[in-house]
């Protein structure tokens, strides 16, 4: 399975359950991100711990996450990054529009701000 998704009663987690977040799997994450927002919930959290790399296929899932979030006033939250991921993001600019926490428990207290 490449994704886990579980309902908490304040968001919804993602865990991404590959190495590698691009191309093959952006598309279906793209779905999810869809399904989820599509059910009426507007807070996502991405838990990219099990997650090593991200292409500019998978950066622009996790922007479409972002976007379809804030377009109903909620919150997407970005955890377990690696350092490499880290740096694409930060090369880019995009922390300055992104939530992202070191780890869940992190994540987690950002929806309840």
């Amino acid at each position: 399975m490449k994704f886990s998704i579980q309902k908490k009663a304040s968001h919804t987690i993602v865990l991404v359950n590959k190495d590698n977040l691009d191309a093959r799997i952006a598309p279906e994450l793209k779905s999810e991100l869809v399904a989820i927002v599509g059910k009426g919930e507007n807070n996502i959290l991405i838990d990219l711990s099990n997650c090593s790399q991200c292409d500019s296929s998978g950066l622009s899932a996790l922007l479409l996450g972002n976007r379809l979030c804030l377009e109903l006033n909620g919150r997407f939250v970005l955890c377990g990054l690696t350092d490499q991921i880290r740096k694409s993001v930060d090369l880019l600019g995009f922390e300055v529009f992104l939530n992202i926490a070191d780890n869940r428990e992190a994540a987690v207290a950002l929806f309840e701000c």
